[in-house]
């Protein structure tokens, strides 16, 4: 009996012993999984008294990044020229870069008002002629359009645009197709010196307005050069910038630089910009004028203008063509929030977008919207 009681109590005891340890066992199980969970809890977790501050509709930033909105890059689902959100409204195709005539015969112009970029630079005889970079916004009708020149060409290519042009000087058409360049244009190379030939109707995919004489007639629209466009087997996706984004300053850290002046060669085609605080845009004027839309009668006006610096010069020949240069680097200033940040453009080579950058070699980011760049010789031609 004593015998079969000490077996029976060891038995009794070994049970407790492994019970013990398999509810210890248990309970550390339990514990390190609520440790986990917790962890990843206060990981996602806003603290109280943080904003939540949406910068492109696409997420949140907290209280830290919310002080410095203004110097904030916007990302994810935007137009890359425009900096604002595709929706129903606003598109994200392959830019159009299109030459626009700016002789006081060509204004007011139609359509501007819808380009994303407007690039502007001095042409022989002392006018200028502008580029408009179209991809956020559709247009019924754009124009007056005009030839190319080299360097227009060159400024277009940086976006990856399908270029529209109403001709070029003879030797202006090898040279485009040396920028390998998705081009549309009624008037091809009879020279045969490129591939170049007339890819559009002059009737079909664009009109002459009989109330203008020629070469300051010509007009096309968004669907008609979109038609045209994948009728010549060219993509419309695509593109690039050489703009990045930020939120409008607060108006306490607006600017009080009102007046901008451009003066590319003779006071009937300096460009004059009006800043206005309440609207944060620049209203655009050429030579002591307001640009306006020929349509509607809008204002021109722009969310940025940038002032580049270059070396620009007549070449010489018969037909007073200038040169500009349009890559290397050079200095800049940038109107934004009625600011002005002084700091350089750099642009490697002809395929390659410009880099704009201020004096301490960051980024410039610019309000969204549309955008001025003009191309002047001399900082004397830049006055604010």
């Amino acid at each position: 009996m004593g015998v079969k009681k000490a077996d029976n109590m060891r038995k009794i005891i070994r049970i407790i012993i492994i019970s013990f340890l398999a509810v210890s066992l248990i309970l550390a199980f339990a514990l390190t999984g609520c440790k986990k969970a917790a962890s990843t809890t206060t990981g996602s977790k806003i603290d109280v008294g943080q904003e939540e501050t949406s910068t492109s509709g696409k997420g949140s930033q907290t209280t830290e990044t919310t002080k410095a909105i203004s110097k904030l890059q916007i990302a994810g689902n935007i137009n890359i020229l425009s900096g604002l959100e595709i929706s129903d409204k606003v598109s994200n195709s392959r830019p159009f870069a299109i030459m626009i005539n700016n002789s006081p015969e060509a204004r007011p112009q139609s359509g501007l008002n819808k380009a994303d970029v407007l690039m502007e630079v001095v042409d022989e005889g002392g006018i200028t002629r502008l580029i408009g970079i179209f991809s956020s916004n559709k247009t019924d009708i754009i124009g007056p359009i005009r030839s190319a020149r080299q360097y227009y060409a060159e400024l277009a290519r940086m976006f990856d645009p399908v270029y529209v042009f109403w001709g070029t000087y003879p030797e202006g058409y090898k040279l485009i197709e040396n920028m390998d360049m998705d081009v549309l244009t009624p008037l091809g190379d009879t020279t045969g010196a490129s591939s170049i030939q007339a890819n559009i109707s002059d009737g079909r995919d664009a009109w002459r307005d009989s109330s203008r004489v020629a070469p300051h007639n010509a007009y096309s629209s968004t669907e008609k050069l979109d038609a045209a466009a994948k009728n010549n087997g060219f993509s419309l996706e695509g593109g690039q910038s050489p703009l990045n984004f930020k939120l409008d300053a607060a108006d306490d850290k607006k600017g009080t630089i009102d007046d901008i002046k451009i003066d590319f060669s003779t006071a009937s085609f300096a460009a004059d910009f009006k800043y206005d605080k309440s609207s944060n845009k620049y209203t655009k004027s050429t030579g002591g004028k307001p640009d306006k839309d020929r349509e509607t009668n809008e204002a021109l006006t722009f969310n940025n203008v940038i002032a580049v610096v270059t070396d620009i010069a007549n070449s010489g020949d018969a037909a007073g063509h200038m040169v500009v240069r349009t890559t290397g680097s050079g200095k800049a200033f940038f109107f934004f929030d009625g600011n002005m940040v002084e700091g350089t453009w750099e642009r490697k080579g002809i395929t390659e977008s410009m880099e704009f950058k201020d004096g301490a070699g960051n980024d410039v980011l610019f309000n969204r919207g549309s955008t001025y760049i003009g191309l002047v010789q001399g900082t004397d031609r830049v006055i604010y």
